[in-house]
C-alpha cells in the first residue's frame, strides 16, 4: 500500500476498537492496515495466500459467521473484474452501524499488478480505475458516505456507516 493510501486509513483506524473486523485483500504486499486498530476477532481474505492471509478466498463466495463492526477493503477494487460486487459483498458483512472503509486506485493512476505491486501487469492481471460516481453508487444504501479523490496519487477514499 503507498503512503498516502497508508495515511487515510490510520486518519479513519488509528487506536480504534472494533469487536468484529474483516479484512478483504489482506495480503501484504507492500504494507497493510491491520497494525492500525485492535479487534476481538478478525478476519484477514485474499485471493492469494502470503503474509496477513487467514481465508484464501474470493471475498463474493464468503461470509462471516456473524455481522461485523468494521471492513477495511484498501487497494482491491481496481484488481477486481467486478469491483461493485465486491463492495456489494463488504456492505453484506456489515452489522447495523458497521464501518467501512475503502480507498482504491482513481482516475489518473497508471496500471500495476495486483499480485505484487509491480509497476506494471502481468498476464491474468485485471486493472482499471475506479470513477468517484460509480462508487457513490455502490455505497448509496450506506449512511454518511464520504468519497473523497485525492489528485495527487489518484487515490479515491471512501467511508459510510450501515444504517
Amino acid at each position: 500500500m503507498h503512503p498516502e493510501a497508508h495515511a487515510y486509513a490510520e486518519s479513519i483506524l488509528a487506536g480504534r476498537h472494533f469487536r468484529r473486523a474483516v479484512e478483504v485483500g489482506g495480503r501484504d504486499v507492500n504494507g497493510g492496515v491491520r497494525h492500525l486498530f485492535t479487534a476481538d476477532e478478525y478476519v484477514s481474505l485474499d485471493l492469494e495466500p502470503g503474509p496477513g492471509v487467514d481465508v484464501v478466498t474470493d471475498c463474493r463466495d464468503w461470509a462471516p459467521p456473524q455481522p461485523v463492526d468494521l471492513v477495511v477493503c484498501c487497494e482491491v477494487l481496481e484488481h477486481a473484474p467486478d469491483p461493485a460486487g465486491v463492495v456489494k459483498t463488504c456492505i453484506s458483512y456489515l452489522a447495523p452501524g458497521g464501518l467501512l472503509v475503502l480507498s482504491c486506485a482513481g482516475p489518473g493512476r497508471a496500471p500495476h499488478s495486483g499480485h505484487d505491486g509491480a509497476p506494471w501487469l502481468k498476464p491474468g492481471d485485471h486493472y482499471a480505475n475506479i470513477f468517484p460516481n460509480d462508487l457513490e453508487d455502490w455505497l448509496a444504501e450506506l449512511d454518511d458516505v464520504q468519497v473523497t479523490y485525492a489528485a495527487g496519487p489518484c487515490d479515491l477514499y471512501a467511508t459510510g456507516r450501515k444504517p
